[in-house]
C-alpha cells in the first residue's frame, strides 16, 4: 500500500504580519529628510558598501488612511559612484524586512553598512557600471521603518505603492522603476504588479508565494509554522540597528520593542484566521487580486519546493494580463543564479539567470531590445530537460476522470488503529464542534538566510516504524490506479479534487508516479483538506511531471499521514462516495529544447520521495492522452 512522503528538507520562514491600515492611495506628500549621513558613501569609505556604488540612508511617509500613527519608511540607496544628484537611473527597488543592517535574520554584525542581502544582483549583473540605482526599502515594523509589521496586509500594501512612488519621482530617478526579490521580497514584488503604483513597468519574483494563505493553512488544516513563522518574524523586527546607525536609525529599530502590542497582534490575527474566505486572508490574496494587472513578470517557481510552493501560481498567472516570463522546474527554495553547495552546480541548471534579468529591466526600464530572444517560458521536467514554450500550463487536453469510492480510518500521522482508539474524549469532543481546535505547534528554530522555521517532515525511517498491521485492518486511505499510459504524457497544471463524502474527518490527496517494472512509486502531488458534512472540492499544488511509457498514475485518498500538517484526527470511519480528479495534461512530442542541466535537487527529491509500490491494483481510469 502507498503511503504518504515527503522530502525531509527544511522548510524556510517566509513572511509576517498583522492587519493595521488601509491601501495608500495617491502620492506621498512629504519630502524625504536629509539622507543620513550626507552624500554617498563608497567601497573605499566602506567596505560593506558594493564595489561601484555610493550609499546614503533616505526616509519617507508610507500614505495610509486609518493608521494610529505616521509611518516613516527606511531605505538603503545605492547609486553609481561618481553620478551628479541630478543625474538621472532607472531604479531597482525591493520592499521587504531583511534589509536591517544589523543582519537579515538574526543580528549577523554590528558594522554599519548596508544590507547585503541583493549584493549578488548588484554585482553578478554590474548594475552600478550599467547605470541603475537600487533601493532596499525595510517594511514597517523592519530595520530603521516605524510602524506595527502587518503581513501583507493593508499597511505593506501602503509601503509598496510608497516605495515605487517614492523612487519614480526622485530627481535622479528617470521614472521607471523595477522590483526585484526572492522569497518574501518577491512577493512584495507581485503585489507590486498587483497595486499598479505610478512608475512600476517591471517585476523580478523568484520563489514567491502566490497567495498569503497557503503558507500557513492549507484549506483550514494548519501548517507546522502556523505560529512559527509569525513568531520568527516578531524577532526579525525586533533585532535593532547597529551602534554606528543614527539615532533615528536606531530609535525605528526599536518600535517593535516599544510596542508589544505588534508583536502579540501578529501573532494572534494569524493563528485565529484559520479560514481562506476570512476578511484577513481575503486582503492577502495576491493571486486573486492580480486581475487586470499588466506588468511585465520574471518570475521563478520550483515545482518540488518545499517552502513557497506552486499553489495559486496558476490563477495568478491567468489573472495577470500583461506578458510573463519564467523559469520552472524541479528545484528548492533556491535564487536563479544560486550554485548547489554539494555539486558546485547551478542549483537551478540553467546558466544566465543575470544575463537575462538585465535584458529584462533594459528593455522594459531602458527601453532597448533584447540582444537574444529569450523563451517565454523555460520549463525543466522531472528528467532535467529543458524546454521552451510560450506559455504554462501548455494544455493539450482537459479531463475529469472518476475515482473509486472507498474508506478509510482518520487516525492521522501514527497511521494505526491504536492511535485512533487513543483519542481522548477531549480530542474527540474538539473534533465535534471544530471552531478552532487546539493543535500542536511548533516554535522557530535558528537557521541561515530565509530558514528560521523547519517544517517537522517525516522520513522514509520513520514511516516503516509504523504499525502498518493494524492499518491494514482498518485500512487509512485507499488507491485508485490508472491504466499504464501508451506514451510519455505530462502531467500539467492545476489538478482539482472533488470528494463526496460521509462522516468527520480530515483528507490527504497524494498523486504518484509509479514504474511497474521496478516496483518504484513516487509521489509527485499532494495536499490536504478539513471535510465539510458532504465532502469538499479543492487544488492540489501546481504541477509538470511526465510519466514515461508504460508508467502509471495512482491517486491516494485517506488521513493525514505525513508532518507538512498539524493534523487533528477524528478517529472515525471517512466514506468517499464518490471522487473526480480534474487533469490537464501535455504531448511531449513538440518539446522544444532550451539550454539547461539538471537541478541538482531532482535527484534528491526522487530519492526522498521513492518507495516500494506494493501489489498493483487493477486499473479503472486512464491518463488522458493529447
Amino acid at each position: 500500500m502507498l503511503r504518504p512522503l515527503l522530502a525531509g528538507t527544511s522548510a524556510a520562514a517566509l513572511l509576517a504580519g498583522v492587519l493595521i491600515a488601509a491601501p495608500a492611495t495617491g502620492s506621498p506628500t512629504a519630502s524625504p529628510a536629509a539622507p543620513d549621513p550626507a552624500g554617498g558613501v563608497t567601497h573605499d569609505e566602506n567596505p560593506g558598501v558594493p564595489v561601484g556604488a555610493a550609499w546614503s540612508n533616505a526616509y519617507f511617509p508610507a500614505a495610509q488612511a486609518d493608521s494610529p500613527t505616521a509611518v516613516t519608511l527606511h531605505a538603503d540607496v545605492l547609486r553609481p559612484e561618481g553620478l551628479k544628484a541630478s543625474d538621472k537611473t532607472p531604479v531597482i527597488v525591493s520592499v521587504g524586512p531583511y534589509f536591517n543592517h544589523s543582519g537579515q535574520t538574526d543580528r549577523e554584525t554590528d558594522t554599519y553598512q548596508p544590507s547585503s542581502r541583493f549584493d549578488d544582483l548588484i554585482d553578478g549583473a554590474k548594475l552600478m557600471q550599467r547605470g541603475y540605482t537600487v533601493v532596499l526599502v525595510d517594511n514597517r515594523g523592519f530595520g530603521g521603518s516605524t510602524g506595527c509589521l502587518d503581513w501583507l496586509g493593508s499597511g505593506e500594501q501602503a509601503d509598496i505603492t510608497a516605495a515605487v512612488q517614492w523612487a519614480a519621482t526622485q530627481r535622479w530617478s528617470t521614472g521607471k522603476v523595477g522590483m526585484y526579490g526572492k522569497s518574501y521580497d518577491a512577493v512584495t514584488g507581485l503585489w507590486g504588479a498587483d497595486l499598479k503604483p505610478k512608475g512600476l513597468d517591471a517585476v523580478v519574483a523568484q520563489e514567491p508565494l502566490w497567495d498569503m494563505y497557503p503558507y500557513l493553512y492549507s484549506n483550514d488544516v494548519p501548517r507546522p509554522n502556523q505560529t512559527g513563522t509569525p513568531l520568527a518574524y516578531n524577532s526579525i523586527a525586533s533585532l535593532g540597528g547597529t551602534t554606528g546607525d543614527s539615532a533615528r536609525y536606531q530609535k525605528a529599530a526599536a518600535y517593535e520593542k516599544q510596542h508589544p502590542e505588534c508583536l502579540a497582534r501578529n501573532l494572534h490575527d494569524n493563528v485565529v484566521n484559520t479560514s481562506h474566505d476570512s476578511t484577513y486572508w481575503t486582503l492577502r490574496d495576491q493571486a486573486a487580486k492580480a486581475k487586470g494587472a499588466t506588468t511585465p513578470l520574471f518570475v521563478t517557481q520550483g515545482f518540488t519546493e518545499s517552502n513557497t510552493k506552486p499553489e495559486e501560481m496558476q490563477e495568478y498567472l491567468r489573472n495577470h494580463a500583461g506578458s510573463v516570463h519564467a523559469w520552472f522546474g524541479p528545484w528548492e527554495h533556491v535564487r536563479g543564479n544560486e550554485v548547489d553547495t554539494q555539486t558546485g552546480q547551478l542549483s537551478q541548471g540553467r546558466a544566465g539567470f543575470f544575463d537575462e534579468v538585465v535584458r529584462f529591466y533594459d528593455q522594459h526600464l531602458k527601453g532597448i531590445a533584447p540582444s537574444v530572444q529569450d523563451p517565454a517560458f523555460a520549463v525543466q521536467d522531472n528528467f532535467g530537460h529543458w524546454r521552451a514554450q510560450k506559455t504554462w500550463p501548455q494544455v493539450d487536453r482537459r479531463t475529469s476522470v472518476a475515482l473509486q469510492p472507498g474508506q478509510y480510518l482518520d487516525a492521522g500521522p501514527v497511521s494505526s488503529a491504536t492511535a485512533a482508539k487513543a483519542l481522548t474524549s477531549d480530542q474527540r469532543a474538539a473534533v465535534q464542534q471544530r471552531g478552532v481546535p487546539a493543535r500542536t505547534v511548533r516554535r522557530p528554530a535558528g537557521g541561515d538566510l530565509d530558514q528560521l522555521v523547519r517544517s517537522s517532515l517525516g522520513t522514509q525511517a520513520e514511516r516503516s516504524t509504523r504499525d502498518l498491521a493494524a492499518a491494514a485492518s482498518t485500512p487509512t486511505s485507499y488507491q485508485t490506479w490508472s491504466k499504464a499510459v501508451p506514451a510519455d504524457v505530462r502531467v500539467t497544471g492545476t489538478p482539482r479534487i472533488a470528494l463526496r463524502t460521509r462522516g468527520t474527518g480530515e483528507v490527504y490527496v497524494s498523486l504518484w508516479d509509479v514504474d511497474p517494472a521496478a516496483g518504484k512509486a513516487t509521489v509527485i502531488n499532494e495536499n490536504v483538506a478539513q471535510l465539510s458534512g458532504s465532502g469538499r472540492t479543492f487544488d492540489l499544488k501546481g504541477m509538470d511531471w511526465t510519466l514515461s511509457k508504460g508508467h502509471r498514475l495512482v491517486v491516494t485518498i485517506g488521513t493525514i499521514e505525513t508532518g507538512g500538517w498539524n493534523a487533528l484526527p477524528s478517529g472515525r470511519l471517512v466514506q468517499v462516495k464518490d471522487a473526480t480528479l480534474n487533469l490537464t495534461t501535455q504531448s511531449t512530442a513538440g518539446d522544444v529544447p532550451t539550454q539547461g542541466s539538471a537541478s541538482p535537487w531532482l535527484q534528491r527529491y526522487i530519492a526522498d520521495n521513492t518507495i516500494e509500490a506494493g501489489t498493483p491494483q487493477p486499473a479503472t481510469f486512464t491518463v488522458p492522452q493529447p
